[in-house]
């Protein structure tokens, strides 16, 4: 016992943010069997190996230092002596490099800082939580989290879990699915022997509170699951008075100050106003899906992908469309499916006013919205939705008084490994520069950065071959590159682009649908063995499509590995494996039958 427990302290010296010892001595031997043995601590530990232990000392790996001894918080079962020094010799071997590391600045934690906390999440959303709760997970045992929604322009406030859960990701696409019922009933009902003309009235109403429900469902979890990972939650705005010192506002007003050894910034984004007369009239996302009543007539101005999803699902349940585009839409993305995505909205039904931004909104009738726009056309709306993109929620975050600069354009702040310029602060999610803005990023990102902060990890986030959904009328799957930006990195010379059009089974006996077409490409460098390094999806369920092949992407998937694999028939994820005509062909990509 003393030899085991004299080594790990010697360890716990040298490497003091990975281990930390706890000894648990008893008064003699019969005491200590009694606890063991008779309590039966052994037996609920989940190694078998345990359940045989009888000797001094028996070691075991815990999520968090107690006085006493806890199974539930047990992760791993080391042994008994001989077993307790091979770890030790194991912990300190070279390790092999088995590939990218995360090269970070000391940022001179210690397990005896002084401070309140071993780190505070400044934001609420889904990447703050995730990481809070894997820093616990990999040994702190101080941690906080500070969410304080600052209420929309138009008054709109939400709980905990960030914008995804509250006003992006989850009702977006609760919504977008009552468009697609909406759309099922009209367009296939006929054809699939329902009655021809069910009703298709819509209750927003309805809608909208069975939505927000199932959101405030969601809040209270969140903060259930912060207090069962030993998470404080504090309902308070934070602002950084020095790298280690943060000033917490409560809905009250009052102040007071935490200090933290580490400091972890997601506070996420906010959308970007609509800058011209009378913007102030124009909703954001941050309000849609809570407005009391029917958005009615409505101008989605922005070509982005909110902008569009939004646009879609409000057409799709019977209302008056229109989207105000002053250049291309969705740019960023792949250009071919961006204008089939454009096309197939306007069949939609989603009418589009192109080259034009709004210049000036004034209240008519009461509570309508006029809209001059930049070529002296006006049309009368009852909402007006602003989505031409977001910036980072930093401006009073007092960055400034710990010298933290950010970006001016858009507020984000610069890092390396999620490291800001001052060591001891981090950041992951939409408000760090270069970080793709999609909710399981930050997720990842949070729990890829706690494992190197509190575990050890050496290993960088990965930000390459991240899947994305644009859930627009016909929803758009992506992954790897776009094909202007393939011929861009790898030369015209050595890129291949495989597709293929194609009818979904479901649309095929459908005549509202069989007009449209889905639509595949997979983009290959034939420099390398024919890699993969792009693949695009239209069509029903592309999300789900898409998530398999990401993961075949991140392990360097060629294009005769999609040629080897038996695809799952009827489906429109197969036509992705059957891909054979090329566009240097010149050859018809039009999918024949069965």
């Amino acid at each position: 016992y003393k030899r085991a427990a004299g080594v790990l302290s010697s360890l716990a010296l040298l490497f003091p943010t990975r281990i930390k010892v706890v000894e648990h001595c008893f008064d003699s031997r019969d005491a200590y069997r009694s606890w063991l043995i008779d309590g039966q601590f052994r037996d609920k530990v989940l190694d078998p190996r345990a359940h045989s232990h009888t000797s001094s000392p028996f070691t075991w790996i815990s999520k968090r230092a107690t006085a006493k001894p806890l199974t539930k918080d047990v992760t791993s079962f080391i042994g008994g002596c001989d077993d307790t020094l091979e770890y030790c010799k194991r912990l300190c071997a070279p390790v092999e490099d088995n590939g990218p590391q995360a090269k970070m600045l000391n940022d001179e934690y210690t397990a005896d800082h002084g401070y309140d906390y071993d780190l505070v999440v400044i934001g609420g959303g889904s990447g703050g939580l995730a990481a809070s709760k894997e820093a616990v997970a990999q040994g702190a045992t101080k941690v906080a989290v500070l969410d304080f929604v600052k209420p929309s322009p138009a008054g709109t406030s939400w709980g905990l879990g960030g914008t995804c859960v509250n006003v992006g990701c989850i009702p977006k696409k609760l919504m977008h699915n009552a468009a697609i019922i909406r759309e099922s009933i009209t367009a296939d009902s006929a054809a699939f022997g329902m009655p021809s003309s069910p009703s298709t009235d819509h209750s927003w109403t309805t809608m909208r509170e069975n939505v927000q429900n199932h959101i405030r469902g969601l809040n209270f979890k969140y903060r259930v699951n912060l207090r069962e990972n030993d998470v404080r939650y504090l309902n308070k705005l934070g602002k950084l008075k020095d790298a280690h010192t943060i000033e917490v506002t409560d809905k009250k007003g009052q102040t007071s100050d935490i200090t933290a050894a580490r400091v972890l910034i997601a506070v996420g984004g906010r959308p970007t106003d609509l800058d011209c007369e009378g913007g102030d009239l124009a909703i954001s996302s941050d309000d849609i899906f809570a407005l009391e009543k029917s958005p009615g007539k409505t101008l989605c101005v922005g070509a982005s992908y909110i902008s569009l999803e939004c646009a879609g699902f409000l057409a799709g349940l019977g209302y008056d469309t229109t989207v105000a585009v002053r250049s291309i839409l969705l740019r960023g993305f792949d250009r071919e499916c961006a204008d089939k995505i454009g096309d197939y909205m306007k069949d939609h039904g989603v009418k589009f006013k192109t080259q034009v931004v709004p210049k000036k909104l004034e209240k008519v009738d009461e509570d309508r919205i006029q809209v001059t726009f930049s070529d002296d056309s006006t049309d009368i709306y009852d909402t007006v939705l602003v989505a031409i993109g977001r910036s980072a929620d930093t401006e009073k975050l007092g960055l400034d008084n710990v010298g933290i600069k950010v970006n001016e354009r858009n507020g984000k702040i610069p890092t390396t490994f999620e490291q800001c310029s001052v060591p001891n602060i981090y950041a992951i999610g939409d408000v760090m520069e270069g970080c793709p803005e999609l909710t399981p990023v930050a997720i990842q990102a949070g729990l890829s950065l706690s494992r190197r902060l509190f575990g050890g990890s050496k290993e960088p986030m990965d930000y390459k071959n991240i899947c994305t959904t644009v859930f627009t009328p016909i929803e758009y799957g992506t992954v790897g590159y776009s094909e202007d930006e393939a011929l861009e990195v790898f030369g015209a010379e050595n890129v291949e682009v495989y597709h293929k059009s194609f009818i979904p089974l479901e649309w095929s006996i459908s005549d509202a649908r069989s007009h449209h077409q889905a639509f595949t490409k997979v983009i290959i460098d034939k420099s390398d063995n024919s890699k993969v390094v792009g693949i695009h999806f239209l069509g029903p369920a592309a999300g789900e499509v898409m998530q398999g092949y990401g993961t075949a992407m991140k392990k360097g998937l060629t294009f005769q590995d999609l040629q080897d694999t038996v695809g799952i028939h009827p489906t429109s994820a197969e036509e992705i494996v059957t891909l054979s005509v090329t566009k240097s062909s010149g050859a018809d990509a039009a999918a024949g039958g069965c």
